[in-house]
């Protein structure tokens, strides 16, 4: 299958996943805080390192199911530029300390997950 039709769909997908959790903490939470992108960054970065470590040379992989999951996926699900914007209106709207919360938060959990759940291949 083409490469870009693997990465549409898998990004459809991501992107169908990252809507529903922002649906559900929308109607779940009331905050300041955008849990709903740090949960999609979160969950995406959990995926990734797991499909990494999954396909890191110790089962088989077909490329194909590469490109769909950590490309089109992960790709779809997480969101620097929400999670960006976020913080920049987090700053904005006088909600300095919840802004460095969400970049220490952030960057801290999403790094870990990748580092320590793949850390067979890096």
């Amino acid at each position: 299958m083409n490469n870009i039709l693997l990465v549409f769909l898998g990004g459809g997908l991501g992107s169908v996943a990252r809507f529903g959790i922002s649906e559900f903490v929308k109607n779940n939470f009331k905050s300041n805080f955008p849990i709903a992108t740090l949960l999609s960054n979160i969950l995406s970065c959990l995926v990734l390192a797991i499909m990494v470590g999954v396909f890191s040379g110790k089962v088989e992989a077909n490329p194909a199911i590469k490109t769909l999951i950590i490309i089109g996926f992960c790709g779809g699900f997480s969101t620097f530029s929400t999670f960006s914007y976020e913080t920049v209106e987090l700053i904005r709207n006088g909600n300095m300390l919840l802004a460095i919360a969400n970049i220490l938060i952030s960057v801290t959990v999403c790094v870990a997950l990748v580092y320590f759940l793949s850390k067979q291949v890096l």
